[in-house]
């Protein structure tokens, strides 16, 4: 899965309304495609422990666990920050009419 292109914006920043909105929300697509990458990878590393030949120790499960917990939680967290940017957008495009 490619990048998405964001313009090139030069030093003499002059944009209109309707390119500070696409520049933020393509700002929270491109947060949005960082996170699902994290998460995938967090998913990677449980299938990693679970599906190797030996059979992981409980201690191994129960470390992954908590580092995976404390990751998602922490994703969590950013989506929520993300939330509320897209609900200042919104509210952005509403005052404009």
């Amino acid at each position: 899965m490619g990048m998405p292109n964001i313009p090139d914006i030069s030093p003499t920043i002059n944009l209109r309304d309707n390119d500070v909105i696409n520049l933020l929300l393509a700002s929270i697509a491109l947060e949005e495609f960082s996170l699902a990458a994290i998460m995938n990878a967090e998913a990677e590393k449980i299938q990693e422990l679970l599906g190797s030949r030996n059979c992981p120790s409980l201690q191994d499960m129960i470390t992954l666990d908590k580092s995976v917990e404390r990751i998602l939680r922490d994703v969590i967290k950013k989506e929520i920050l993300l939330e509320f940017k897209f609900e200042n957008v919104l509210d952005l495009l509403e005052a404009r009419g």
